[in-house]
Formats: structure tokens, C-alpha cells, sequence
């Protein structure tokens, strides 16, 4: 018998002398009042003298997370929501039976305690247990060495063990917590309604993206997991929603990597009577205000890398940064042959048939993307890759359009939306001419979007902000899986 196997031969064991004795293995008729957090801030400026008159006491329940038996009495430390708290039980105090009972207890198994607080020699905040109950019995022991980075998949696979032995996974996900609460509020603040668009359509538009199918059996028809919720909220721009913001996931059927997950959350926002400018101005104040409200700072520390969130941030055209940070001629990006030579000599992925826009925009992703550390505003995204964006009114063949990139990762995508009706349905032959030569992630036409443009939008801006990807800069994060709560992961078997 293997060691993990007479662990739980052992827990077996105890679980049916625990039944023997008629102990309730899951009660629920305990009323807790306090947390470890609460506890520690009421004493935190009393010291062992002033504590010992102390008369109060306290009701808390956690995790059994460690236990020092010393025959008739015991340290143990147990662990709630806001961290963890130690406690001193004694035969003489909680009674021979319900001692009786503890001793039998593991470390993970739920427990309720009271008592009186008071400190240690050493001076550590300890409740002198009066009461100590089991709540609830882990039949499985925790991982006796639990270290973040020995196995990242088993961390990913079982979250719940991962919550439970590394704190600051925890904190991880109770920042993300906040900064999406800090996200709400910039948006509410500003007259924006947070709205909810579907995440079944029955065309995936709003994006360039693979989508996933599946099939209403009712209405006996095709519907697509959404990839952007980008036209639902545009058309209620048209029905005179004036500032709309929607918080939610999207799913798009792409891969997995340290930066895509197959579901992701987005905020997406617009705003009538703004543009692309506008809407730069206001990304530079929202996630400086969020990193200000959960970090206390705009130098945030991430991946070695100190990145400097005070505005204004650097902004460059496409072929502007090509040109500084590549080296590329800029001649060479106002020439298709020789833009297309460019790239085959730097061995990117590009087709005879490609137009100048597209092989514009893979020298872009192959030679600058990851030279963007500190935040930049790239502008004027080529036509025949922003089939949404409006026209540049200087040079059509570029778009009113931006995208964030920090630390060499996109972070927000905005532009002035196209609202000509006539225009955009040319936009949409273009991209169905895209899709019948091979390119799955082509737009789709969307006659019924295209109808609703015709009753007339009004000059607007529009942005999405990947919410994962700004955790994962805010929490200093490797992977987008580590603020993720679940992942999805390639099956074991």
C-alpha cells in the first residue's frame, strides 16, 4: 500500500470512530461572528499585560491547518477568509469529551472555536478555546509540501487545494475582485449604464475570430458563443442608450497560451460623441485610477520589469513604430512588393495574395509587439483590418483605431466606429471575399446590424479592455491562468 493510500486508510478510520461516538461529522447550527481579521485589528495595539483582562470572546470557524499536540493540550491554526489565527485548546477547558473528539481530528478538516483572546510569550494573538467543534470532516489529507511552482497543472486541475495552501493565490483573485469593483465604478461615475448583451448569437460578430458552434434544438437553428457583444452594444447606441459599458466573458476557439484562454472577460464600452482621442484620454485615467486604487502606486512591478502607469503614455502610428523600433525603411511600408520581400526575409507567415494592409500589420505583430513595454498607443490600424473602425479622414486607406500594448501585451482595442451604413456593408463584402479565400476568422455579413445603422448612430467610440490580461499587469501574473479561477486545461486522459 502506497503512502497516499494509507493516508486515507487512516482519515477512513477516524471517520467511523468519529460516527461511533455519535459525532455529527456535518453540523450546521454554529453561529460565527468573527473572522481573523476582525479579531487581530481589535487587539492589535494591546500587549500580553492589557490583554489579560480582556473578557470578551470570539466565535470563529476555518481550516485546521496545523496542529502541535502536547497530550492534554494543543496549538492549532486555523484559517478563514481573511487569513489565519491560532488557537490553545485544553483538556480541562473544552471538556474530556469534546477533547476526546478533537483529538481525532485532522489538519483540513473545518472546525468551530471560542474564547477569550490573549497572547503567547512570544507575543502571538491566541484564542484560549472554551468551545471546539468539528464542522465539517475532510476525508482527504491537504498536500503535506505545497509548493506554487513544483506542479503549476495540478495547481490549475484542483483550485480548491490551491486556494487553500497558497495565500497569495488568494490574494491574486481577491484583487481581481477589486479591480473589476474599481472598474464599475470609474464607468458608473461617468454616466455609463452596464448593460448585458447576449452570449448566444446567431452570427459571431464583433471581432476577427474563430467561434464556437453549437445547435438550439426549439428554434432549430445554428447559434455561436460570442466572440465580442461589440454589435448588440452599438445597436443600443442607436436605440439612445448614450454611454453603454458591459462587463462579461467572451469565448472565442482559438489556443491556449500564457495570454489566451478559450473563455475571457472583457469590458466593452462606448460612448456617443467621443472619439479614438477621446477615448485614449480616458483608458490613460481609468487604469491609472484602478492601479492607484489597488496597487497605491502607478509603478507597478511585472515580470522584472518596473511599468510606469503616469500619463500621458508614448503614442505611435503602426508605421511609426515599424520604423523606430524594427528599423524598417518607411519606404519599404508604402511599397507591397517590398513590404512583402521584408517579411518573407524575416521568415513571417505571409501570402502572395495578402494585401499591403495585412503584410503591414504581420511585420507589426512579428518585429514590434514585444518591444512595447511601457504603456503605448498604437494608432492608424490599416483599412482591411479594421472592418468596424471609421476611416481616417486624411488617409481612408487607415482607420480612426488604437490599441494599448503593455509589456508586449495587447491590452485594449478602440476606435471611432464606422455608423455609415452604406460603407460598412462594403466592409462586410469585403471580409465574406476574406472568408471564401480561406480566412475562418473573416467577418461575417450581419444584414439585421447593418438595418439598425440605418436608422442612424451618432458619432461614437467604442473600446474594449481585456480585464485578464490588466489583472495579470496589476497582480504581476505569469500566466493568464493564474487569474483565471478555473482555466481550461487539455483533458489528462
Amino acid at each position: 500500500m502506497d503512502d497516499a493510500s494509507e493516508l486515507l486508510r487512516k482519515r477512513k478510520e477516524k471517520i467511523e470512530e468519529l460516527k461511533a461516538l455519535g459525532v455529527d461529522l456535518y453540523p450546521n447550527d454554529v453561529r460565527v461572528t468573527d473572522t481573523s481579521a476582525t479579531v487581530a485589528g481589535l487587539y492589535i495595539a494591546m500587549d500580553a499585560e492589557k490583554m489579560s483582562s480582556v473578557t470578551a470572546t470570539h466565535a470563529l470557524a476555518g481550516r485546521l491547518m496545523a496542529l502541535r499536540n502536547f497530550g492534554k493540550a494543543a496549538f492549532v491554526s486555523i484559517q478563514d477568509r481573511d487569513g489565519r489565527i491560532q488557537a490553545y485548546i485544553q483538556r480541562d477547558k473544552v471538556g474530556e469529551q469534546a477533547y476526546g473528539v478533537f483529538k481525532k481530528l485532522d489538519v483540513g478538516d473545518i472546525v468551530f472555536l471560542s474564547g477569550r483572546p490573549f497572547r503567547t510569550k512570544t507575543g502571538e494573538l491566541t484564542i484560549e478555546a472554551d468551545t471546539v467543534r468539528l464542522l465539517s470532516k475532510s476525508h482527504r489529507p491537504m498536500p503535506e509540501k505545497w509548493h506554487g511552482l513544483t506542479d503549476v497543472e495540478m495547481r490549475y486541475r484542483q483550485r480548491h487545494l490551491d486556494l487553500i495552501m497558497n495565500s497569495h493565490v488568494r490574494e491574486v483573485f481577491y484583487k481581481r475582485s477589486l479591480i473589476i469593483k474599481a472598474i464599475r465604478d470609474f464607468m458608473q461615475d461617468r454616466g455609463f449604464l452596464e448593460v448585458e448583451t447576449p452570449m448566444m448569437q446567431t452570427i459571431a460578430g464583433g471581432a476577427a475570430a474563430r467561434p464556437f458552434k453549437t445547435y438550439h434544438n426549439a428554434l432549430d437553428m445554428d447559434l455561436y458563443l460570442r466572440i465580442a457583444p461589440e454589435l448588440y452594444l452599438k445597436r443600443l447606441i442607436v436605440g439612445g442608450f448614450e454611454r453603454v459599458f458591459e462587463i462579461n466573458r467572451n469565448f472565442r476557439n482559438e489556443g491556449v497560451s500564457t495570454l489566451h484562454n478559450p473563455e475571457f472577460t472583457m469590458m466593452e464600452f462606448y460612448a456617443a460623441y467621443a472619439t479614438y482621442e477621446d477615448l485614449m484620454t480616458m483608458t490613460e485615467e481609468l487604469i491609472s485610477k484602478v492601479a492607484r486604487k489597488v496597487n497605491n502606486s502607478l509603478m507597478i512591478p511585472c515580470q522584472g520589469t518596473t511599468i510606469d502607469l503616469t500619463p500621458p503614455w508614448l503614442r505611435m502610428t503602426v508605421k511609426e513604430a515599424i520604423t523606430a523600433l524594427a528599423g524598417i525603411e518607411s519606404p519599404v511600408l508604402e511599397n507591397r512588393d517590398q513590404a512583402l520581400g521584408r517579411a518573407r526575409a524575416l521568415n513571417l507567415a505571409v501570402k502572395e495574395t495578402d494585401s499591403l494592409g495585412k503584410i503591414i500589420m504581420t511585420l507589426f505583430e512579428g518585429t514590434v509587439e514585444d518591444k512595447l513595454i511601457q504603456p503605448t498607443f498604437i494608432t492608424q490600424y490599416p483599412l482591411e483590418v479594421s472592418p468596424l473602425s471609421r476611416k481616417n479622414a486624411q488617409n481612408p486607406n487607415f482607420t480612426d483605431r488604437f490599441e494599448l500594448y503593455i509589456l508586449g501585451r495587447e491590452i485594449a482595442n478602440a476606435f471611432s466606429e464606422l455608423n455609415d451604413p452604406e460603407d460598412q456593408k462594403q466592409r462586410f463584402i469585403m471580409q465574406l471575399k476574406e472568408r471564401e479565400a480561406g480566412d475562418e476568422e473573416a467577418h461575417a455579413m450581419d444584414e439585421d446590424y447593418i438595418q439598425a445603422l440605418e436608422y442612424a448612430m451618432p458619432p461614437t467610440g467604442g473600446e474594449g479592455i481585456g480585464i485578464d490580461r490588466l489583472v495579470m499587469l496589476l497582480t504581476d501574473s505569469p500566466s493568464i491562468r493564474d487569474v483565471i479561477l478555473f482555466p481550461h486545461m487539455k483533458s489528462k486522459s
